[in-house]
């Protein structure tokens, strides 16, 4: 057996000591910097979140208000909700584009059982119906992509590219294309009221990353979601059904859009056609940010907090600095970018 060294290891052996007493691996960097390196690159989102807060707290007045703060959490709400089951489907190896959509539709749908049926079953019962009608149509959606995916094996970017259109043209079906205004007043709490001063929506959205950041890393189906997406023929072998997990994941995606679009139509007063035009997109790049792979097999329902906090961050604080809309729409296209780009290098540093 080789002597012993100072430092513990074999003379000679991967650790060593350099005249200067700093510990080396076997390429010669010190293990303090790779150890400084590792801490980066392991919290690099939580410290580019920190340096963005500070900043705004300087450059944007009025953010570091409590009033503001609570805004941001609100209006970050609905969109994370659809998102962490978003990040679900993309570690999966597949994609959801139609979750704007499915989202107005839900909306539509609480709207008209509440005018339809609020007389023959009274207000609360109806609003009951129409809540559980646009979830259970949230997950048929879900299921729906998936068991196309199954049974001709089309993208889920085709379908659910192909079910953005259809959920829009039902949502304006419902409606007539004029907004439905049958909310009982006090439907609006859900999505416009507060409890012990916070936000209602804010509770749902605590209550929905929890869960899922359990499912993902505390159950058999969040370790199959990984696997699936990591490697999906392998997975098969391990005696994992490929396809109930992708319909499961969208499933659970198809339901949280729902609720999100329930409590955006309770925020607004109305179910619209047009409500969350564009939302897919935002929901897809807090997942992105947040470090999940379009590859599959990578994310965290935690990136995912992080990306959505980022992006609710950037909004607000270009809104108290009167940013344009059109510098905003840059600067948002550039900070995917820009996620993706850091990702990549990260992914790198840790190899």
């Amino acid at each position: 057996m080789a002597p012993n060294g100072p430092t513990g290891g074999p003379t000679g052996g991967p650790i060593g000591l350099v005249p200067n007493g700093i510990a080396v691996g076997p390429s010669g960097r010190p293990r303090r910097k790779r150890r400084g390196r590792g801490w980066l690159t392991a919290y690099a989102m939580e410290s580019i979140l920190l340096a963005l807060v500070l900043s705004l707290v300087f450059l944007a007045p009025g953010f570091a208000t409590w009033g503001n703060l609570l805004n941001v959490l609100r209006t970050i709400s609905m969109l994370g909700i659809i998102a962490f089951g978003m990040t679900a489907v993309i570690i999966c190896g597949e994609i959801d584009l139609s979750v704007g959509a499915g989202a107005a539709l839900s909306g539509c749908i609480v709207a008209w059982f509440s005018g339809a049926l609020a007389a023959p079953l009274g207000e609360v019962a109806a609003v009951i119906v129409g809540v559980a009608a646009a979830l259970g149509a949230g997950v048929l959606t879900g299921m729906f992509a998936g068991k196309m995916r199954q049974a001709f094996n089309v993208p889920t970017f085709i379908v659910t590219l192909a079910l953005y259109t259809a959920l829009r043209g039902f949502a304006n079906l419902i409606t007539g294309g004029y907004p439905l205004t049958s909310f009982p007043d006090w439907f609006d709490f859900l999505g416009a009221g507060t409890l012990l001063g916070i936000p209602f929506p804010v509770y749902v959205f605590v209550l929905v990353f929890a869960v899922m950041h359990l499912l993902m890393t505390g159950t058999n189906f969040g370790r199959a979601v990984y696997a699936v997406g990591g490697n999906a023929e392998a997975a098969r072998l391990s005696g994992i059904d490929v396809f109930f997990v992708k319909t499961m994941t969208l499933a659970v995606t198809g339901l949280l859009t729902a609720l999100s679009g329930v409590l955006i139509a309770s925020q607004i007063g109305s179910g619209t056609g047009t409500t969350a035009t564009g939302m897919e997109l935002d929901v897809i790049a807090s997942s992105i940010i947040g470090g999940t792979s379009l590859m599959g097999g990578k994310g965290r329902i935690w990136g995912t907090l992080l990306g959505v906090l980022f992006l609710g961050c950037i909004a607000n604080g270009m809104t108290l600095m009167n940013v344009s809309e059109f510098w905003q729409q840059v600067v948002r296209g550039g900070t995917i970018l820009g996620a993706v780009l850091l990702n990549q290098i990260l992914e790198r540093a840790r190899a």
